[in-house]
């Protein structure tokens, strides 16, 4: 299992969210390509980051600061957060990202996700995040009338070929990982699941590592120690 440790991005600076609410928001650091440094020396080879102010405007505000984390690193990163047109797609994978996550866009907007995963195949993912059963969509505000799991079926008919499931309950709770969510996941599609929210400890990473799932994202639980990042990668592997 991959473990990408997860930096969010707001004006430039490393924060966190608790549950997705902009206005519980806690700065961890001014300059994140410190954290990307670590990450390295820690011994991560994927990064996963997301752009929060893009994610509320469609826009690449944070992309300055991307550029950074990616000229600081050699590992596979991917970006969310807002992407919502190819032109925005474009501008990512052409910048150096690994691979771009689609979001809202996958949701309101199919043949937009069906000209991205055409053009650039693997290099897309879609992350579905979860409240109550059914799929979140524009930074977490608002929730859908789709149903998460037949949503993640019609995304793997399209051709996607990699998802970031998040259960918004758990993420930035520190109340560990939903593993029911992930077993059902992992054993109905045929796709690559990359687990987000609320793991918070070595044995949520054992767990989901035993599942046999493709990936999971570590977020609070590295900023504030719960988890060590070098033991973790090591766990997972």
């Amino acid at each position: 299992m991959r473990l990408f440790p997860a930096i969010d991005l707001y004006g430039g600076k490393a924060v966190r969210l608790f549950k997705g609410d902009y206005a519980q928001m806690t700065v961890y650091a001014d300059n994140p390509v410190e954290i990307a440094l670590d990450f390295k020396k820690q011994g991560a080879n994927y990064m996963h980051l997301v752009d929060l102010e893009g994610a509320k405007t469609g826009g690449t505000p944070n992309l300055w600061r991307i550029k950074e984390l990616l000229a600081a690193t050699d590992a596979f990163v991917e970006v969310g957060g807002g992407i919502r047109s190819m032109g925005v797609v474009d501008e990512y994978l052409k910048a150096g990202v690994s691979r771009v996550i689609l979001g809202t866009a996958a949701v309101t907007d199919e043949a937009f996700l069906k000209t991205a995963v055409k053009e650039h195949g693997e290099k897309i993912a879609v992350g579905v995040d979860i409240k109550d059963g059914l799929v979140a969509i524009k930074g977490w505000t608002e929730k859908s009338s789709l149903d998460a799991l037949d949503f993640c079926k019609k995304l793997q008919d399209i051709g996607v070929s990699t998802i970031i499931s998040t259960d918004i309950s758990k993420d930035g709770a520190m109340q560990g990982a939903n593993h029911a969510l992930y077993t059902t996941l992992s054993k109905t599609l045929q796709m690559q699941v990359i687990a987000s929210g609320g793991v918070s400890s070595i044995d949520d990473v054992k767990k989901l590592a035993a599942l046999d799932i493709y990936g999971a994202i570590i977020g609070k639980a590295y900023y504030t120690g719960a988890i060590n990042l070098k033991e973790a990668l090591e766990v997972a592997r």
